[in-house]
């Protein structure tokens, strides 16, 4: 039987699975109706509907992973002393340690992102996490301050994966509206790190000297590394990217094409033959997930895995840059990358430049300036993230219950709005507070709130950046990290000099201005974002449809 475009399809009952062949223009057009769900299109063993306990594994593993990235950051701060003097090195080069690690641990998940859309999640991870143990081991047995920089630059390479593409894995097994909190668990893991390095790194040095800081940081990897290896299940389906759906969707066209070009036919139903065929659209219908094309689908026919692994990628295809230029192309997201990556500079700012305060005008040593800076990384990042990703669940789930069981990325900006209150009183407070050298636990104080309301507010960007960017969630998140760690690259640089020149009051209350501007950023995603991120996709939609 001959069908067209409004033909109902006929299903042979003989046949488990049928599809229409690609050399078709009906294909093109359905193709162009059909509405784009791509996290919601069928897999084969769903991440999204694995256990809890299952899940709960993935969450840890990545958690840890995280953790130890976060640590191997700054835990050589104590030690840098130590470091000097026995590699004879001055004290730019020792600087460089930090400088390298931060600004290459913010660049390179670009790549590993698109790595990890071709080769999944697991094949990055463990490739990372085995480079990042063996530059800790040679940091440890290093002679010279050169190799000490360029081991410490492999060391932020490999530990960059997990500490950016983990959300994207979070995206993978988590609906929406469970990612605030699972997003609060699981960035507390990164700055549990930087809290509890200088204590470590202080006790370790002063005990067993400055290598066996890296040692016991290569220790850490390769535990990671083997329960990666032996207990993480890969969370990447092909049908889920939008790396690949591109690719299947420029083969139909190219076959469309060339059909076009030769002759018109009639698309006809037919059993699906042995020998795979080429990739065709097919309708996600039945609890089998067999099925046909349907035109009133809801969601995006994609075909499925076993026909995915026929498609080849080209140069072209992993080229990381056109998913960079879409992430950086949305005002949207750029607005929130800059506000991501301000709050990150802040969280580094106040780090560094609290332990020179600390030290000068406190007499406090390594083991005292690191529980001093607990208050700020344990106390409040730990639980303004963690209550921050939770509240954030809270308001999507209201306002979605409100709006007619319908959301949409924004919403989630909401739970920002208390923070916004009292995040830059609480930086002004800290600014003078240390500049009057106050009692420390006034100190104490304002860091933990300080740090509470930053990273509430950290807290549900990430996960905006995510729900805004289906498909594409790991790509928007190395490019979060690529802009936060260049602002803090960048923040790190700076803040001595500042602090120098005008104090912790002139700077802090500098800061507490470029959080006001911050919170600005937020606020026009909030309210403008939708319209923004809907023009975009009618303007992609545009040019998707011309021949």
């Amino acid at each position: 039987m001959a069908i067209t475009s409004e033909d109902p399809i006929q299903h042979p009952k003989e046949s488990t699975e049928s599809v229409l062949p690609v050399g078709s223009s009906a294909i093109a057009q359905v193709y162009q109706e059909v509405k784009t769900d791509i996290e919601h299109t069928i897999v084969e063993d769903d991440p999204r509907k694995w256990g809890n306990a299952r899940k709960t594994v993935v969450l840890v593993i990545v958690s840890g992973g995280s953790m130890i990235a976060g640590l191997a950051c700054n835990i050589q701060n104590p030690a840098n002393a130590r470091i000097q003097s026995d590699l004879r090195a001055t004290t730019s080069e020792i600087s460089w340690t930090l400088s390298v690690f931060i600004l290459i641990q913010g660049v390179l998940p670009l790549l590993w992102s698109t790595i990890s859309e071709i080769k999944g999640r697991k094949f990055v991870y463990v490739s990372s996490m085995a480079l990042f143990a063996l530059a800790s081991a040679i940091v440890a047995l290093s002679k010279t301050i050169g190799l000490v920089i360029g081991m410490r630059g492999l060391q932020a390479a490999g530990s960059s994966a997990l500490l950016s593409i983990a959300a994207g894995t979070l995206a993978d097994i988590y609906e929406p509206h469970e990612r605030g909190a699972k997003m609060g668990i699981y960035y507390s893991a990164p700055l549990l790190g930087p809290a509890l390095g200088p204590i470590l790194g202080g006790v370790l040095a002063q005990r067993m000297g400055w290598r066996s800081i890296f040692w016991f940081v290569m220790i850490c990897a390769i535990v990671v590394l083997l329960a990666l290896v032996f207990l993480f299940k890969d969370t990447f389906r092909k049908e889920r990217s939008l790396t690949y759906q591109n690719v299947l969707k420029r083969r139909v066209n190219e076959q469309v094409a060339q059909h076009l070009s030769t002759s018109s036919q009639t698309v006809i139903a037919s059993p699906v033959a042995e020998k795979p065929p080429q990739p065709a659209l097919e309708r996600v219908a039945s609890s089998q997930q067999k099925g046909y094309l349907d035109v009133e689908a809801n969601a995006l026919a994609v075909a499925p895995a076993s026909r995915m692994k026929y498609i080849t990628l080209s140069l072209t295809d992993v080229n990381p840059f056109p998913p960079l230029l879409k992430i950086l192309t949305r005002m949207n997201n750029l607005a929130l990358l800059f506000a991501s990556g301000l709050i990150f500079a802040f969280n580094y700012s106040i780090s560094y430049t609290c332990s020179i305060t600390l030290s000068e005008h406190y007499d406090y040593d390594s083991l005292w300036i690191g529980l001093v800076l607990l208050s700020y990384g344990i106390g409040g990042n730990i639980c303004g993230s963690i209550l921050g990703g939770r509240w954030s669940d809270r308001s999507l789930a209201k306002l979605t219950q409100e709006n007619g069981g319908k959301s949409f990325a924004e919403m989630r900006l909401t739970s920002t709005l208390p923070a916004m209150w009292f995040f830059p009183p609480s930086i002004i407070g800290y600014a003078w507070v240390c500049e009057k050298h106050v009692h420390v636990a006034a100190i104490c104080v304002m860091l933990f709130l300080s740090g509470f309301f930053s990273i509430w507010i950290y807290t549900s960007t990430l996960a905006y950046i995510v729900d805004a960017n289906p498909g594409r969630s790991s790509t928007a998140v190395a490019t979060n990290s690529a802009f936060r760690c260049i602002f803090a690259f960048v923040a790190t640089e700076v803040a001595v000099p500042i602090q120098d020149a005008i104090g912790d009051g002139g700077l802090y209350t500098l800061w507490g201005g470029i959080m006001i501007i911050m919170e600005v950023l937020i606020l026009l995603v909030l309210y403008k974002g939708k319209k923004w991120r809907e023009a975009c996709d009618e303007k992609g939609k545009g040019v998707s449809e011309q021949p």
